[in-house]
């Protein structure tokens, strides 16, 4: 059985949509036979859990704890950045969904080993294309389309594997990559912010192959 670690949900991003695209994926992974399961547990657990050895954590929460407040409040300390990329340099997996990407320093460790970063999203929400990248063999062909939060990400392009882009009437982007780190692996996917797009069936599916990639133990280039 893997086990899967979650932190998710934060103020701009109810819980509750992002558990309902985890309980489609879990249901899809688990579809011939049970082999996953996940748990759900807060930033001041997370060192604890890592601990332990999971086979990957999933984090759709942003750093911010109180974004409209005047003294804004973060929990990812650089203590903790480090732990994390121990972690999966030893061998874990980590998904960073998309506000697992916003808002974390980014000289910290954390965004370092994740060798990218959310920068701006338009104010609307456009409908944005989803397509995979063809000379990257990874997760599969992807084209879907959704009213979304557009990312623009800001990506080390060289130190990575770009698998999947996006665009809209706002223009283009980077919007999932890839990479070994260490014995471990790291996925960073954008998508997707509304209710619509988290239960869209192309984005499940999506989301469902990067969580069993980051989950395996043994390094297995997919390029």
């Amino acid at each position: 059985m893997k086990r899967i670690v979650t932190l998710i949900g934060d103020y701009y991003h109810p819980r509750e949509r992002i558990q309902a695209s985890l309980i489609r994926v879990l249901a899809l992974l688990n579809e011939e036979n049970e082999r996953f399961e996940y748990v759900e547990i807060e930033p001041s657990q997370l060192k604890k859990e890592l601990e332990s050895q999971p086979d990957a954590v999933i984090l759709f929460k942003e750093d911010r704890l109180n974004p409209n407040d005047e003294k804004v409040d973060t929990w990812m300390t650089e203590e903790m950045g480090e732990a994390i990329a121990q972690y999966v340099e030893q061998g874990g997996g980590w998904l960073a969904w998309h506000s697992g990407l916003a808002s974390y320093s980014i000289e910290g460790s954390y965004t370092e080993m994740l060798k990218g970063y959310f920068e701006y999203h338009p104010a609307p929400h456009p409908q944005v294309k989803y397509t995979d990248v063809q000379r990257i063999d990874a997760f599969g062909p992807v084209s879907f389309e959704i009213r979304d939060e557009h990312y623009f990400v800001k990506v080390k392009e060289e130190e990575t594997n770009i698998f999947l882009k996006s665009v809209s009437e706002e223009g283009n982007s980077i919007a999932g990559w890839f990479h070994h780190y260490g014995a471990g692996r790291v996925c960073c996917l954008t998508p997707a912010h509304n209710e619509e797009g988290l239960i869209n069936e192309e984005f499940t599916l999506l989301l469902a192959k990067t969580v069993e990639w980051v989950s395996l133990k043994k390094i297995n280039a997919l390029n």
